[in-house]
């Protein structure tokens, strides 16, 4: 896939420089594991493993981190988006304890990596808060308490009030932490390639065989033959059908403000709002300033383009509560899958044989879930038994939740619908420069896109995953899925999967025939 839409910007990638690697210049015929996204779940298995001994070879179709891990506001934390108790009456107690003891472990893992490497990266411990927010009641904290001491969470208290002094009862968790992400991933490319690791940019994976030895083949003609294969590309471009059925993908939106050095006390914070908000500081060049990062306003992939307005609803919020701050300097959107049963999926492949494995699922915790899934591999492939093998397994039904699997399935099925609706506009002159929208001439649905010079741009509307019809996106000025959360920027080319090739050219001579035919009518 390509490069990530930089119609936004994250506060990262403003304030690191990650490092160049090369395309793949030579077929490689043997190495043990081949690693496709270079992303943390992909560079922390490629690290975990090469300590091990492993040779290993990493993929990416953009630059390091280039999809959503340069889009996180890395928080790193063992609170899933899921309540635990919702965890626990799905999964039962021991899979809940079991998720708890995986996702601290991934916290201590970070710490221990940055140690090891000396990695400055601004890692820092830190309390995280979990507060109420207007239409919740204080039994909501007291039902989660109780579930977070069975399983495990011992030193987790009921608060009456937040440190930066409101008065709203939370949840307070110690030994949270953060850091600056890509400055993260720079220092784990550096060990990964001391400890012998070859990492490759701009390499697009066409196509994957699946026997003894894994062959993995590039656009660029190469092809790599690996023992084993991890694909960690967010939502997995190896399995067509059965992992997207559990899992649905959503927009998140975050924003950037300037705020004085101490104003805010430094911890996490969340609150239990449909969707949440989510808060954090980051240190910055200014010996006044600090940034604060506020996320949120979450909805499905391309069931809305009102990206802007929900962009002043989180100001707004913000401002409400955290008035000493400045203009909005970043603001930037990720995308994140959220399971159906509250658990991502980590493990082989249901799609492949033993040897093919993926990491999906994040939801909102993709630093703990990323660096998780690269112990959880590297046990899994080097042929050790790891208790958390049972919770995140793929191949797992969601019987737990069978509402909101059929929720989601229901709304992914709704999306084909469209193929029967009309053009949102007639012709392309109702376009604005820089924007695009859906354009049906006779049996055809055209994704239309008009550049800032004026120029049309057309393709097919179809998505190359599972045939839904796409949506436009104006803030990333991406092709958005509904479906199943493929991206393409404005020119078709791919950007997030499970779609694995680019938006079909309208370049046929029936095209151009029933083109000119609209023109002239």
């Amino acid at each position: 896939m390509q490069e990530q839409s930089r119609a936004s910007r994250s506060f990262w990638m403003a304030t690191s420089e990650i490092p160049n690697f090369p395309k793949l210049s030579h077929d490689v015929d043997d190495v043990d594991v081949c690693i496709v996204g270079a992303g943390i779940s992909g560079l922390t298995t490629a690290y975990l493993l090469l300590t091990e001994g492993k040779s290993v070879v990493v993929l990416d179709d953009g630059p390091i981190a280039g999809g959503e891990t340069e889009r996180t506001t890395a928080h790193i934390t063992n609170v899933i988006d899921d309540r635990y108790f919702e965890i626990e009456r799905i999964h039962g107690e021991e899979h809940a304890r079991l998720a708890a003891e995986s996702q601290t472990a991934a916290i201590h893992k970070i710490e221990s990596i940055v140690e090891r490497e000396q990695i400055d990266c601004d890692f820092a411990r830190l309390d995280g808060y979990l507060f109420l927010s207007p239409n919740d009641s204080i039994e909501l904290l007291q039902k989660e308490l109780k579930a977070l001491k069975r399983v495990g969470f011992a030193q987790v208290e009921l608060v009456d009030q937040l440190p930066f002094g409101t008065a709203i009862s939370a949840l307070r968790f110690p030994d949270q932490a953060k850091f600056h992400i890509l400055k993260y991933l720079t220092g784990l490319c550096k060990a990964i390639v001391r400890e012998g690791g070859n990492i490759y940019s701009f390499e697009h994976v066409e196509k994957i065989e699946d026997a003894e030895m894994v062959t993995v083949h590039t656009s660029s003609g190469r092809s790599i033959r690996s023992r084993s294969l991890v694909v960690a590309t967010n939502s997995p471009i190896s399995d067509w059908v059965k992992i997207h059925t559990k899992q649905a993908a959503y927009r998140t939106y975050v924003i950037g403000l300037p705020v004085p050095i101490g104003s805010i006390p430094d911890a996490l914070y969340w609150d239990t709002a449909e969707p949440y908000h989510y808060i954090r500081l980051q240190s910055t060049d200014s010996s006044e300033l600090e940034m604060l990062i506020v996320g949120g306003e979450d909805h499905r992939t391309g069931e809305a383009n009102d990206g802007g307005e929900r962009y002043e609803r989180l100001e707004h919020w913000t401002r409400q509560h955290f008035p000493q701050a400045s203009a909005v300097e970043f603001r930037w959107s990720g995308q994140l899958y959220e399971p159906a049963d509250g658990l991502g999926f980590i493990g082989r492949d249901p799609a492949h044989g033993a040897n093919v494995f993926i990491s999906t699922g994040a939801s909102g915790t993709g630093m703990t879930h990323g660096t998780m899934s690269g112990i959880l591999l590297t046990d899994l492939i080097c042929g050790r038994t790891n208790p958390w093998a049972k919770v995140y397994e793929p191949t797992r039904k969601p019987l737990g939740a069978p509402v909101e699997f059929l929720k989601e399935n229901i709304n992914s099925v709704a999306q084909y619908a469209k193929k029967l609706m009309p053009g949102e506009v007639d012709s392309a002159d109702d376009i604005k420069p820089g924007e695009g929208a859906i354009i049906r001439r006779g049996l055809k649905q055209i994704a239309a896109y008009k550049d800032l010079d004026g120029k049309v741009h057309e393709l097919s509307a179809t998505c190359k995953h599972l045939g839904a019809t796409v949506c436009w996106n104006s803030c990333e000025k991406s092709w958005d899925c509904p479906a199943h959360g493929s991206r393409y920027d404005a020119s078709g080319q791919v950007i997030d999967g499970p779609a694995n090739s680019n938006l079909d050219p309208l370049d046929s001579k029936e095209d151009k025939i029933e083109r000119e035919a609209s023109l002239t009518k």
